[in-house]
């Protein structure tokens, strides 16, 4: 099992101390976890785009390549580009050059994104939701393949035998080319499109029950398997909200106002119910999406998750609305001391963590 964290920044204001941390200070912050999670051997560091006052990331790749420059050995790459309002090939050179910064340690997760700000922000109409993704997956992987492409499109100047420059280091088993993933929230069309393209694909699951995504993994082994792909050899993903502390209780009531601070927002603009502390309880219990408690509990919950979906990594979301820097900490340091080498252990596997120091 892979283990990860995601971010997006958030610079909500403290529902504790009604005190905020500026982008400024998040983003340094933001660095200080990548640089822990890199020192205690965790496998991947993911930064998700946002256009929006509460996040302060919008441009991850930035960030990415200063956090290149500062670690040594764990993955890092978005979480997720918002393709469908991005160039791909601005995007294809800002992710081969964090690779050459990284030397092969990037990874990019193309999505749609939970969110619609950056399309009038970047001239774009929702109306094309889907075809532009579609088009500029289709041109992305093409540049993945070769450092000149002749190409034409709806959305998008045609390219013409064009030089695309630079070009990845890529992984020992898929050299000069970008790890390119898959990102959903669900979507059916999603997971089928990733299994026939023979992409590894991530999985947001913020709430319900992880365990109903298992029809859509059964998809998309499927569909990889009927368009002539090994699905044993792709990477599947989960992630979602989670928070480790060394007591399940004291670790849970620090979490709650964090979370429900950002998924009030959230549900008021999407005309969903207001969270509820009954409700965040049943999602931190056993079959909930939310990866909170002691580092026993967590541990048995990603290992009950992999008993459903067999899933090759897990990634957790911890800094909703702003978690203060030292309880983030934390949560990382547990996350690779305890939680990780538990699930290995029962799942098997012989990776063990690097001591923090």
């Amino acid at each position: 099992m892979e283990f990860g964290i995601y971010s997006f920044g958030d610079i909500d204001l403290d529902p504790a101390t009604s005190q905020g941390v500026g982008a400024e200070q998040q983003l340094a912050n933001t660095i200080e976890r990548v640089k822990l999670a890199d020192r205690a051997d965790l496998d991947y560091f993911g930064l998700g785009e946002h256009h929006r006052p509460d996040y302060a990331i919008s441009a991850p790749a930035t960030v990415l390549a200063a956090a290149a420059a500062v670690t040594e050995r764990i993955r890092i790459g978005s979480a997720v580009t918002v393709l469908s309002t991005e160039d791909p090939v601005r995007v294809f050179q800002q992710f081969a050059t964090i690779d050459l910064l990284s030397h092969g340690r990037a990874e990019l997760v193309a999505g749609r994104g939970s969110f619609i700000e950056s399309f009038p922000l970047f001239g774009a109409n929702l109306a094309d939701y889907d075809a532009l993704y579609a088009e500029k997956l289709e041109l992305l992987l093409a540049l993945n393949e070769s450092e000149r492409i002749t190409w034409q499109g709806q959305f998008r100047p045609a390219l013409d035998d064009a030089l695309i420059l630079p070009r990845p280091v890529g992984t020992p088993g898929n050299p000069g080319k970008l790890d390119i993933w898959i990102a959903t929230g669900g979507n059916p069309q999603s997971s089928a499109r990733a299994g026939m393209l023979g992409l590894p694909v991530s999985y947001a699951i913020i709430g319900g029950y992880p365990e109903r995504f298992a029809p859509l993994f059964d998809l998309y082994r499927r569909a990889a398997t009927q368009s002539g792909h090994d699905a044993s050899t792709l990477k599947t993903a989960i992630a979602g909200p989670g928070f480790i502390g060394t007591g399940s209780k004291a670790a849970k009531d620090a979490f709650f106002p964090y979370w429900a601070t950002s998924m009030t927002r959230i549900s008021k603009e999407r005309g969903f119910p207001t969270p509820t502390r009954e409700g965040y309880d049943e999602m931190t219990g056993p079959r909930g999406a939310i990866f909170g408690g002691s580092p026993n509990e967590v541990a048995d919950k990603i290992i009950a998750t992999h008993g459903h979906l067999g899933n090759d990594r897990v990634g957790l979301q911890m800094d909703w609305s702003g978690v203060p820097q030292p309880l983030m900490m934390k949560s990382i340091e547990l996350f690779a001391t305890e939680v990780a080498p538990q699930v290995n252990k029962e799942l098997g596997a012989r990776k063990h963590p690097v001591p923090i120091g």
